[in-house]
């Protein structure tokens, strides 16, 4: 059973449910109530074995329609769906088996690339299959189900994904390999991003330009003369995404994004979470220094607060593009460790500024 945040502190909470077995819980417990059994509790089967989920409410609509929603309860993870609502309507018809709807707040798959076709709910097979898994014992003798998933926030949450840039519109997905969400699950994120990448390939892109997040991607927009589809955020992962470049055949990368985050690959950090590994500040005075710096300016870009400050610094001292031009060769050369492609790198400022010069794609 997942542990409810009423009983221990988050901290001690080390998974949750993922939106697809919050889904199949629901739609159990709306079947159920057509039952006339009420629970408070519903036992999911998943690929990691049985799984306790409370129920928020279940209510019989009509003898045929029932409905109940599950909450996807807190637990120690930066998870953007925790206290989201799942709601699932479940009829009774004449049609044999479980066919399954998205509703609302559930987005639209409208790219390929994705594990749905477009045109298609985004509910991905491993929820859809446990959703039909843990309603078959309830099924009426010669009777099947129609079940509607909703998320009635997902539509707004969504916004806050990457579902936008994949093209699902209108909410968020239901996820989910194992029905269990474990704490700070850094291969559930990383598979998120590699969506993009899924796309990209579908729609026939080679070259691509990868850039750390949101800012890198405004900044992209702004000063290259390039589809949206071709804009991949890496977040924190890039040398996994990298990887799965090389993998997917893409034949050419720019690498384009705000300096506090880029350069970390210059010391081969390809994991750039502040937590994990920073070394700006060591980054920015090494090169500094092999682009001719003195022992005391050396000193001055150690002791500085941010980046932004470093360059202030490096550009009073007319070593601002010098210093990058250095840094970016170094962020090329360890990146095409990962991907052997061919790869430039383009280091801005927060306003788009390029700091470096030895770039190759026109701007």
């Amino acid at each position: 059973m997942v542990e409810n945040p009423t009983r221990k502190s988050l901290e001690d909470i080390k998974y949750g449910i993922t939106t697809g077995s919050g889904a199949a819980a629901a739609a159990r417990a709306a079947l159920l109530v057509l039952k006339d059994e009420y629970v408070k509790t519903v036992t999911i089967k998943t690929a990691m074995g049985n799984l306790e989920i409370e129920v928020e409410y279940a209510h019989k609509l009509t003898d045929t329609h029932g409905q109940a929603s599950v909450i996807k309860r807190p637990y120690n993870d930066p998870d953007v769906t925790v206290n989201l609502e799942i709601l699932a309507d479940v009829w009774v018809n004449d049609t044999e088996g479980v066919t399954i709807k998205g509703g609302e707040g559930v987005g639209l798959v409208t790219k390929p690339g994705l594990q749905v076709p477009p045109g298609s709910p985004a509910i991905n097979p491993i929820p859809r299959k446990m959703i039909k898994e843990n309603l078959s014992d309830l099924l009426p003798e010669d009777k099947g189900v129609c079940v509607e998933i909703s998320v009635p926030a997902g539509e707004k949450l969504a916004e806050k994904t990457l579902n936008p840039k994949l093209g699902i519109e209108g909410g968020i997905s239901i996820l989910g390999t194992t029905g269990i969400a474990h704490s700070w699950n850094l291969e559930s994120y990383r598979k998120s991003f590699k969506c993009q990448l899924d796309v990209a390939h579908a729609e026939g892109y080679r070259e691509l330009v990868f850039v750390p997040g949101n800012i890198g991607e405004k900044i992209a927009k702004r000063i290259l003369t390039v589809s949206p589809d071709r804009i991949i955020q890496m977040g924190n992962f890039p040398g996994f995404m990298l990887r799965k470049a090389a993998d997917m055949d893409v034949k050419r990368i720019t690498l384009l994004g705000h300096a506090g985050k880029l350069i970390k690959l210059a010391a081969g950090i390809f994991n750039t979470e502040h937590q994990v590994a920073d070394g700006r500040r060591e980054i920015i005075a090494a090169h500094a220094a092999l682009s001719g710096a003195d022992k005391d300016l050396i000193r001055e870009i150690f002791q500085a607060n941010t980046t932004e400050d470093m360059m202030v610094i490096l550009e009073g001292k007319g070593l601002l593009e010098e210093t990058f031009n250095s840094i970016a060769q170094s962020v090329k050369e360890r990146s095409q460790e990962l991907f052997p492609g061919e790869l430039d790198v383009v280091i801005v400022k927060m306003d788009g500024t390029i700091l470096n010069t030895n770039h190759q794609v026109e701007l």
